[in-house]
């Protein structure tokens, strides 16, 4: 059994950081591409970042690039979005993902493409 446990959100005004985590058990954690989506309020889930299971190859949103920063430490099976600049447009629930069996040195925006989610973790951003 595959378990993401997400951690880390909460209130934070505009121009603020968070550091997210998500934790994951259950399989070999390097096995996994691993992503970050978000959905707020009255929206679809979106994507905002992905890394591959090397940890080599990085991808981002559009609305997010410059300011987020996806990573992964391996020994400790944990991917963390680092958030800075936060706007009050980032306030969402955000959702870590793995994908099995990716290619070694890619990841997907696709969330169709994830097998495993998280419970969610809210972030406010208070203008």
């Amino acid at each position: 059994q595959v378990q993401l446990v997400e951690s880390g959100g909460g209130l934070v005004q505009a121009g603020g950081s968070l550091r997210l985590s998500c934790a994951v058990s259950g399989r070999t954690f390097s096995s996994y591409a691993m992503g970050w989506f978000r959905q707020a309020p009255g929206k679809e889930r979106e994507f905002v970042a992905a890394i591959s299971r090397s940890g080599g190859s990085t991808y981002y949103a559009d609305s997010v690039k410059g300011r987020f920063t996806i990573s992964r430490d391996n020994a400790k099976n944990t991917v963390y979005l680092q958030m800075n600049s936060l706007k009050p447009e980032d306030t969402a629930v955000y959702y870590c993902a793995a994908d099995r069996d990716r290619e070694y040195h890619t990841a997907s925006y696709r969330a169709g493409e994830y097998d495993y989610w998280g419970q969610g973790t809210q972030v406010t951003v208070s203008s």
